[in-house]
Parts: structure tokens; C-alpha cells; sequence
């Protein structure tokens, strides 16, 4: 994992596409549905796109019908909470904890599985690397 925390805005819009940039650096949101990991069942590790930082087991994500990609825990460590109180509501955002990129929100309540929590992760701020005794799916 590379130590990018000291990128400038600029020195991201060189790294990332145009969406990722969007995403990642400015809150931004992927279109429901659209992601490539939505319906992903591959085991392997979820890291931060922009940096690469492990952020999720696949153990951890669950099909919540939201649109997004779900998981109930992350790595701990990995993550930095922000209170959201956009869109007439709060939610807590979800950051990196090594580059500070939006990766998406975690709610909590929702009885969704026994950790009582749901990490709604936009699929353009993760990788998936998966374990090395699993077939891409």
C-alpha cells in the first residue's frame, strides 16, 4: 500500500479518471446498479482503489438489494467516520483511513445481518483481489 496522503487535488486528477475523481475526491455517487461488484461473489480482499488499502473481506459482504455493494464489517483501522447530515438526512460517511477517499456510507439498524450494519460502497472506489484458490465471478 502507497503512502499518498499527500497528494494535492491536482496530483489525484492525474491518477484517477475523470468518475473515479468524482467519486473518490468529491463525494461523489456511482449510479445504482452499475457497479461492477453489486452482484460479486468472488472471495478475495477489497481495497481502496485510489491507494490500495484493505478495507473489506469478501466473508463481510452480503446481497442487500440496494444496488450497491454491501458488507457488515470492515477492517479494522481501515476506515474513517464522517456524520453526513446531506440529502435531509443523517448517515455516516465512509473514508479510506490511509488516503481519505469517499468509498460511500455506512448505516446501521437496518437488521440486514447480526452486526446490524451495512457499508454501502460505491463498486468504482474498490479492487478486488481475489484469494488465489478462487475463480473471477
Amino acid at each position: 500500500m502507497e503512502n499518498i496522503s499527500h497528494l494535492t487535488e491536482d496530483e489525484w486528477r492525474v491518477r484517477l479518471n475523470p468518475e473515479e475523481f468524482r467519486v473518490l475526491r468529491q463525494a461523489g455517487t456511482e449510479a445504482p446498479w452499475t457497479g461492477k461488484y453489486v452482484d460479486t461473489k468472488t472471495p478475495g480482499t477489497y481495497s481502496c482503489r485510489a491507494c490500495g488499502a484493505k478495507l473489506f473481506d469478501s466473508v463481510t459482504k452480503f446481497d442487500s438489494h440496494c444496488g450497491w455493494p454491501s458488507f457488515d464489517e470492515a477492517i479494522p483501522g481501515t476506515i474513517r467516520y464522517i456524520e453526513d447530515r446531506s440529502h435531509g438526512m443523517v448517515r455516516v460517511e465512509v473514508r479510506c483511513a490511509n488516503c481519505d477517499s469517499h468509498l460511500g456510507h455506512r448505516f446501521d439498524g437496518e437488521g440486514f445481518t447480526p452486526k446490524n450494519a451495512r457499508y454501502c460502497i460505491n463498486s468504482i472506489s474498490l479492487d478486488l483481489e481475489p484469494s488465489s484458490d478462487s475463480q473471477v465471478g
